[in-house]
This record gives C-alpha cells, structure tokens and sequence, in this order.
C-alpha cells in the first residue's frame, strides 16, 4: 500500500473563505445581540468543532461567562445554549453566503488530484442546513468534492474521528492510513488524527492567521513569516503530521506521503 486514495479537506480557511472569516463573524454578532462583546480571539479559540460545542465553548470562557453574569444577573445555562444556537443557524447560514470564494490554488489541486485518481473528501463544522449555498458556489468556483459531511450528519463532530471516517465510507476508501485529512485548525488535526490518518495542517489562508488575504498580502514580510511560524508550530505540536501554508503545495506533500508509505511508515 504506497498509493494515496483520499484526501478530505476542511471548508472555510482550506478551501473557500480566506482567514475562515464567516464563522468568526457569526459568532461575534450572536454574542453582540445577548449584550456580550466577544473577541475575535475567542470567537476562533474553538474552530472547527460543530457549531452547537463552538457556543458551549465561548459561553465558558472566564471572560464571557462574567460578561453574561453582568448582562443578565446569572450564570449562562444549558436552556441559553440551546436558545443560542437556534438563534445562530439563520445568522451562520447569511453569512456564509457571503464568503463562498474558493482560494487560490484549490482549482489546480482538484485537477491534480483527478489527475492521480485520489478522491476528494470534505468535512465541515457546519450543518448540512447552513451548507447548501457554499457548496453549490464552490463547485461553481472548481471545488466540488465526492463527499461532503457535515458535523449534524455523525454522532459527534470534531475532535471525534467520526466525520472524516464516514467520508472515507461514502468514497469506499480505506485503509485509513491510505488518506489524507487537511484542515486549517487544531480540531482538523486531532479529526484526522484520531481516524488514524495523515494530518495536515494549513497556515495562511486560514483560522490560525486569521487574516483577509489583502490584510496578510499588507503584512511585512518579516513579521508575516513569524505569525506563519508560530501556526506551524501550533500544528505540528497538536500532531500535524505536515504543515503548509496553501494548497499550491499539495503536489510535493502528495509524494512526500507517498514515499513515506512505500517505506511502510503510517500516520
């Protein structure tokens, strides 16, 4: 067994919405209208799980927990999260629909990867309710993978294996050690890692920088290859088996796995 047989991306940050934005926003404007100001840090803190754990995660933040003590005269209770996450469904699913982009170079690793007869994955924290729109628009852009899964569609969403392992069964791909999940957040590591398959973490264009294309284009070069530094080595401490700041990268670390495999090494 030397031959890749899957890969499965992540969607916001890997393969639409440069600097995973859209996730961001939503969580920052539910929290704005319960009379909380969250932060863009703590907003990307959990990124990646589903959506529903992403709330329960920001509500006990030292700092959120507080602000909603003041707000409301108590403590956030489960009867909030759900109220919560009903509210954000909608606010998610709009602003989604405006950032829909694919990213550069992700075209050019579809075609690369048909080229090899890999087939093509994806997993999302989102629902398949909050989905429907960003995938008929990436196809549109060059994107448009074999099977998507979304974090409602398994019995619990990342860090839990499940959605990239039900990817792989959609696609009759196995064994596990023969694909390749790729992500742009910690949760994607552990994901991949815990389906007992390569992991690969993705720097620029996601969750760890955090920036717009023209705001990590803005970045002096210096200081833009520190912040890209300190994302690698956020990954590859979680368990990232490799790291790369795009996709354009894809047809080197490819072959890279590949020739691990032919040694008999696995994830």
């Amino acid at each position: 067994m030397s031959r890749i047989k899957a890969v499965i991306f992540d969607w916001a940050g890997t393969v639409v919405d440069y600097g995973s934005r859209a996730p961001v926003q939503a969580f920052l404007d539910l929290f704005a209208r319960h009379g909380v100001t969250a932060t863009v840090e703590q907003a990307r803190g959990p990124m990646g799980a589903h959506k529903r754990e992403h709330i329960r995660a920001m509500l006990a933040m030292p700092a959120i927990a507080s602000a909603w003590q003041s707000k409301h005269g108590r403590a956030p209770v489960e009867a909030d999260l759900d109220r919560l996450y009903q509210e954000f469904i909608p606010l998610q699913t709009e602003v989604i629909g405006r950032h829909t982009d694919v990213l550069p170079h992700v075209p050019e690793a579809m075609r690369e990867l048909r080229r090899r007869g890999i087939k093509v994955g994806s997993t999302t924290g989102y629902t398949r309710e909050m989905t429907g729109a960003l995938v008929a628009a990436a196809a549109a852009g060059g994107f448009a993978p074999d099977a998507v899964v979304c974090a409602d569609e398994v019995p619990a969403g990342r860090p839990s294996p499940w959605m990239a392992v039900e990817a792989a069964r959609r696609m009759n791909t196995w064994p596990m050690r023969a694909c390749v999940k790729i992500g742009d957040t910690i949760a994607d590591i552990a994901e991949g890692r815990n389906a007992g398959m390569w992991s690969i973490g993705v720097t620029k264009t996601g969750n760890e920088l955090g920036l717009s294309e023209p705001e990590a284009d803005a970045l002096p070069a210096p200081e833009l290859a520190r912040r890209l530094a300190e994302a690698d080595w956020r990954f590859r401490r979680a368990g990232a088996h490799d790291v790369v700041e795009s996709l354009a990268a894809l047809p080197a670390l490819l072959d890279s796995i590949e020739a691990a495999l032919a040694r008999g090494q696995t994830p």
